[in-house]
């Protein structure tokens, strides 16, 4: 059409349009409007649809926070800290900010000692029980009653001894601490035996047997046996013994634990000979 017509009827042509509103082209091809008026489903432009609703996006759970888990303290690092330590005093201060054993956490207080620290002799047993951690003091409870009994048929008692653990908080349901608990307080324990510096030591059941003297033997075939421990470069005498939460459920063994306590009474008269 625009060839056939000349240029300027093609621009009055287009400036009419104007005139009459049209200035926006719809569609390529032409439609009747009419006859799609008349349809009885009125076409809607495009255009001129209401938008679609839009579903929201799908709630996302938040992902759950990442724990970190801090690395466990080194063992040079716990050496350090417990040589630190020139008195009980200050060893029992360490151990109050100390955050390497995870018992510290479940356990209602630390469990530091009991006794004499100028004693010949000191027992070490293995950790607190509900008793001890109530009253925050060794072998209080049915164990420790039995164990004060032992000690007075060969004429000791708590002013003649001291008394420790490996584990200076009580374990969950008083289970057995495990190597990863003994080994982070395993460098205060030994820094608590050098600062008292016992003549003998005893350890009272396995697992003090184990962390302290390095046997992997079963206790009933290492008690009664004297080993030489190295106590802040001074060899003492120590031997394992049966716990006494052990006699208490086995009372037939009690004959060990006397035969052990006779051989306890004399390697203090031995060294009372000789000092």
């Amino acid at each position: 059409m625009s060839e056939e017509m000349p240029r300027e009827a093609l621009t009055q042509l287009l400036r009419w349009y104007a005139d009459m509103g049209v200035d926006l082209a719809v569609d390529d091809i032409p439609h009747d409007r009419f006859a799609e008026s008349q349809s009885p489903e009125k076409a809607v432009p495009p255009a001129l649809n209401p938008p679609r609703a839009v579903a929201p996006p799908a709630r996302v759970a938040a992902p759950a926070p990442v724990r970190i888990t801090a690395p466990p303290p080194r063992a040079e690092d716990l050496v350090l800290e417990a040589a630190r330590a020139e008195t009980l005093e200050d060893l029992r201060a360490q151990l109050l900010v100390f955050e390497g054993c995870g018992l510290k956490g479940t356990a209602t207080q630390l469990v530091f000692s009991d006794g004499n620290p100028e004693a010949d002799v000191m027992l070490v047993g293995e950790a607190p029980g509900a008793d001890e951690d109530r009253i925050g003091r060794p072998f209080v409870g049915r164990a420790g009653q039995l164990l004060d009994k032992m000690l007075a048929t060969i004429g000791l008692d708590r002013t003649k001894v001291y008394i420790a653990n490996v584990v200076p908080w009580r374990p969950p349901g008083n289970r057995t601490p495990t190597p990863i608990e003994t080994g982070a307080c395993l460098p205060f324990t030994r820094r608590q035996i050098e600062i008292v510096a016992p003549k003998i030591l005893i350890c009272l059941g396995a697992p003090s047997m184990q962390t302290l003297l390095g046997i992997k033997e079963g206790i009933m075939r290492s008690r009664g046996r004297w080993v030489d421990y190295n106590c802040g470069g001074t060899i003492i005498p120590a031997m394992a013994m049966l716990h006494p939460a052990y006699l208490l459920r086995q009372p037939s063994h009690k004959k060990f634990a006397w035969q052990d306590l006779r051989e306890l009474a004399k390697k203090l008269r031995d060294a009372s000979a000789t000092s």
